[in-house]
């Protein structure tokens, strides 16, 4: 399995904090597995996603293996 954690407002679209889902997941497993206006802010440019804590420079090259952790982080905002 592999564990997702959404945070911010991911969490709001999602409708969740955590979820697991079946391993490996890549990139495209990873919009396949999200509905609609959740799929589509990941895609956006601005989010960023961290596996197992080390962020992703290439978001689409994502590569997760069971037992990891995939943070979907959502743009900062505030001052």
């Amino acid at each position: 399995m592999v564990r997702l954690v959404f945070l911010g407002r991911l969490a709001g679209l999602a409708g969740r904090v955590e979820h697991e889902v079946a391993a490996p997941l890549d990139w495209h497993g990873l919009l396949a597995l999200c509905d609609g206006p959740l799929a589509e802010e990941i895609a956006n440019d601005r989010v960023k996603l961290a596996l197992d804590g080390e962020l992703l420079a290439d978001k689409t090259a994502l590569a997760a293996p069971a037992g990891a952790e995939i943070a979907l982080l959502p743009p900062v905002s505030g001052g």
